[in-house]
């Protein structure tokens, strides 16, 4: 997969915003694994994603009031790796005289990193609890959150932010142990900045 990039991180660290700049800059291909996972939930089966089909068994309120963040982080299936082997395939059925850059957080390093063929093809964006709350602050404004749908939309907030602050924490310590690139995104670069960064790691 010499022509595929990926970009990983947390939610709200600004992949999507990454992958857009850099497919419109450089004439790429933008494979979003967000878009896709209403398709790869159709296409797993409850042996191959026992997480995915426990999950999609539960209502709003077990998925995101009733248990801890941390039960949270250690049952979703997305975090485990669930279905990452449909993204593969997905890409891999992609032509490959044009450059992909795929993004997401289902991007986890321990199973991207077998798929990297020359340093400089992979990033990961780590965006500090601050930065992220911003980030789904100026979301809210435009777009109804699915929390709004449980009993308890405060305590659900509470509830993501806490799960996806440890997911973070997660990535930083696998990049680490495995020696991948990683960006802290806290505010203090511009996008166009953050761009720059991206475009330096990866070698463009």
């Amino acid at each position: 997969m010499r022509h595929v990039y990926w970009i990983g991180g947390g939610s709200g660290a600004g992949k999507s915003t990454m992958a857009r700049r850099l497919a419109r800059r450089h004439g790429w291909r933008l494979y979003a694994t967000d878009d896709v996972m209403a398709d790869h939930a159709r296409r797993s089966t409850a042996t191959e994603a026992p997480l995915l089909h426990t999950f999609m068994a539960m209502d709003m309120d077990e998925r995101w009031v009733h248990r801890s963040p941390r039960t949270m982080l250690d049952t979703f299936h997305w975090f485990r790796g669930e279905a990452f082997g449909l993204i593969v395939e997905d890409v891999a059925r992609m032509p490959r005289e044009t450059p992909v850059v795929v993004e997401g957080f289902r991007l986890l390093p321990h199973l991207v990193e077998p798929l990297l063929t020359a340093p400089g093809h992979a990033v990961w964006l780590l965006p500090t609890p601050d930065f992220r709350r911003a980030a789904f602050e100026s979301r809210a404004a435009s777009e109804a959150r699915f929390t709004q749908r449980t009993c308890d939309p405060l305590r659900a907030e509470h509830n993501l932010a806490v799960r996806d602050a440890l997911f973070t924490e997660r990535l930083h310590e696998e990049t680490a142990r495995l020696g991948l690139p990683a960006v802290t995104v806290d505010g203090t670069l511009t996008e166009d900045e953050l761009a720059e960064q991206v475009s330096d790691i990866l070698r463009l």
